[in-house]
Order: C-alpha cells, then sequence, then structure tokens
C-alpha cells in the first residue's frame, strides 16, 4: 500500500484511482482475487509504475550494511 501511497503524492495515480486500487486490495483474500483486479487499475499502476521505474529498484543490488527489511 505505501507504493500506490507513494505513485498518488507523485501525482501518478488519481485520488479515484488510489482508491479503487486501495478497497480492492483491501477486499481481496487471496493473490489470485488482487490480479483478478479490473484492466485498467491495472493499467493505472503499470503506468505510474514506469514512471517511477520500480523496475530498476527491484534489480538493483542491495546497499552494502542496508537492512534488509
Amino acid at each position: 500500500m505505501r507504493t500506490i501511497d507513494e505513485m498518488l503524492h507523485l501525482d501518478l495515480l488519481t485520488a479515484q484511482q488510489h482508491g479503487e486500487i486501495a478497497s480492492w486490495v483491501r477486499a481481496a483474500r487471496t493473490p489470485e482475487a488482487i490480479l483478478a483486479m479490473p484492466p485498467h487499475l491495472w493499467r493505472a499502476i503499470e503506468s505510474a509504475s514506469l514512471a517511477m521505474n520500480i523496475d530498476a529498484d527491484l534489480t538493483r543490488s542491495p546497499l552494502l550494511g542496508a537492512d534488509p527489511a
């Protein structure tokens, strides 16, 4: 949820998109239920993720001495 909050703060998601995504994730009981999110919400997340360059963060080596949490 922190990531979608950041996307909202950076104006990469609208307040409505953020609310819809947050509601969907809260209501989902399984990962499969989250994956069933409507396509328009996935497109919003994908677009915001690209703007934030999240893929680069996920493939970057951790900093030495960084807390793994």
